[in-house]
């Protein structure tokens, strides 16, 4: 049923094309080019640079996960990505749009949608199927078309028999679904999901990953998600390791995670999977560190005992 909504609401073809302004990159959804970016605050006598010089690019279609350490810059980075905030130093391209054009500034939010961690940073309306219509209605849309993508985005997240409720009313948790429902309504060709089910119980989280995970493969949705949860990265197509403004690590998330003791250094949580064979190859076990799903690291154990014990 869900992805039957999702097929429906995210047609195989995006309805948005590419600019003629701007710079078309064919493959890159997100590139940013010697990206830099520095705080000011109160207690600082000097501009704090929390972005260094930051190369990357993001292809279409994938679902990339972005980890690291609280002030590594990971949210900061997502916040380029639809110009909430806009560089101190080199350049950020959505879809080929200099960010720094201002012209190019509802395209660009056309294109990436944001989730935020924080749900009552996002939640606009007093009644919940006003504020999943807001963004629709302000690109314009005709009303059957909002009644629909409204309708449709809250069944998604599992929030449709609340649609006439009060969001102030509802828990953190179904708040967090109706801001992803407002973004879903939008139907961009990118999400940025920061840390999206900080919020939610484990079952709720696996429902918000699934989504992710249809949107992607079905209909070439890019899928950036930031998270703490090892678990949700491990799904990911690309993971990157973000360290005091720079990119620590980045490549497939099996890999990135076979390298325990660099992760251990950054400060951030190993997958239990992950930590569990790493602990038994030092004890004398041979297993492979890449087995990362439950289902994987079980047959990996069970595999080492049966030679262990000469059971064919």
């Amino acid at each position: 049923m869900v992805q039957q909504i999702i097929k429906e609401t995210y047609p195989a073809k995006h309805e948005i094309t590419a600019p003629e302004r701007g710079i078309y990159f064919l493959n890159s959804i997100i590139k940013t080019e010697k990206l830099e970016f520095s705080y000011f605050s109160a207690d600082d006598a000097v501009a704090r640079l929390v972005l260094n010089g930051l190369d990357l690019e993001i292809e279409k279609g994938t679902f990339v996960a972005i980890i690291g350490h609280n002030g590594s810059g990971k949210t900061t980075i997502a916040k380029h990505f639809n110009a909430i905030l806009l560089p101190g130093g080199g350049r950020v391209f959505v879809d080929g749009m200099d960010t720094l054009d201002e012209e190019l500034i509802i395209e660009i939010r056309r294109r990436v949608g944001m989730v935020f961690q924080n749900p009552d940073n996002q939640i606009v309306a007093t009644v919940v199927e006003e504020d999943v219509a807001f963004a629709p209605e302000n690109l314009g849309y005709p009303s059957d078309e909002i009644r629909q993508r409204v309708d449709e985005a809250l069944k998604i997240v599992g929030m449709y028999e609340f649609r006439e409720h009060a969001p102030h009313l509802l828990s953190g948790g179904q708040k967090q679904r109706i801001a992803i429902a407002g973004v879903l309504a939008m139907r961009p060709m990118c999400i940025v999901f920061d840390e999206p089910t900080a919020m939610l119980d484990p079952r709720g989280r696996e429902s918000i990953i699934r989504i992710m995970r249809d949107l992607r493969d079905n209909h070439g949705v890019t899928i950036i998600l930031i998270t703490h949860h090892m678990d949700e990265a491990v799904d990911a197509d690309r993971l990157i390791v973000m360290s005091d403004g720079d990119i620590l690590m980045d490549g497939v998330p099996r890999e990135v995670f076979r390298d325990i003791d660099t992760l251990r250094v950054t400060g951030l949580d190993i997958p239990e999977t992950a930590l569990l064979l790493h602990e038994l190859n030092d004890d004398g076990f041979d297993l492979p560190l890449d087995a990362l799903s439950v289902d994987e690291c079980a047959d990996a154990i069970y595999a080492a005992m049966r030679g262990f014990y000469g059971i064919n």
